[in-house]
């Protein structure tokens, strides 16, 4: 069993609660000071208006850094929230085609799979069978073949077509992450706007 203590990730020592004699010194900008006693860390640090930070107590001798703490801590929190924000969850979204869809519909029914594939999503797409289709099932892998091939710019088959009862099932998974995906609108979205304003002034 794992002590729960041990979990714990405790902050760094700080100013005077960094008891060693000495410490190998990193500057505000990163650059090396060198070891040096730990009295003289502490002045420097007061002089500057800075904190004194252990960040590599197991170093001989331990490393400490001049750092504003209070901004670091804050900075940390916002990074952590921001790589929440970007950890969205693909969503799997359904279509379902009969065997023998008219090209309007299939049209249609394509553009809506790039579209969500577009968006980082996946797709599960359904061939439903009616009646003696049953009989043909390499009709329907025919059909998701073409259907894989269309899109195969923006998506990929992650799970082969598979019967499921009276229906045959094929997964098609984005090229790029919903997170890419998202980036690549807003960049799409800034353009367009800088394109629309050149063109006001002009």
């Amino acid at each position: 069993m794992w002590n729960q203590k041990e979990l714990v990730i405790s902050d760094p020592r700080i100013n005077e609660r960094i008891r060693v004699p000495e410490v190998r010194l990193v500057g505000p900008k990163g650059e090396q000071v060198g070891v040096v006693p730990i009295e003289q860390a502490l002045t420097l640090a007061r002089e500057s208006d800075l904190d004194l930070v252990e960040v590599a107590p197991t170093s001989k001798p331990p490393v400490a850094k001049l750092m504003d703490y209070g901004k670091y801590k804050y900075e940390a929190a916002q990074k952590v929230r921001e790589s929440k924000k970007k950890q969205v969850n693909t969503v799997l979204k359904s279509i379902r085609f009969g065997l023998k869809i008219d090209d309007h519909d299939y049209q249609t029914k394509l553009g809506q799979i790039t579209k969500f594939l577009r968006a980082g999503d996946k797709v599960k797409v359904m061939i439903v069978f009616r009646g003696r289709e049953q009989s043909r099932p390499e009709m329907g892998v025919k059909l998701l073949q073409k259907l894989s091939d269309e899109v195969a710019e923006v998506g990929v088959v992650e799970s082969t077509p598979s019967i499921d009862g009276r229906n045959m099932v094929m997964v098609l998974g984005p090229v790029r992450n919903k997170a890419e995906a998202r980036a690549e609108a807003k960049k799409a979205a800034k353009a367009q706007q800088k394109a629309e304003k050149k063109n006001e002034e002009n």
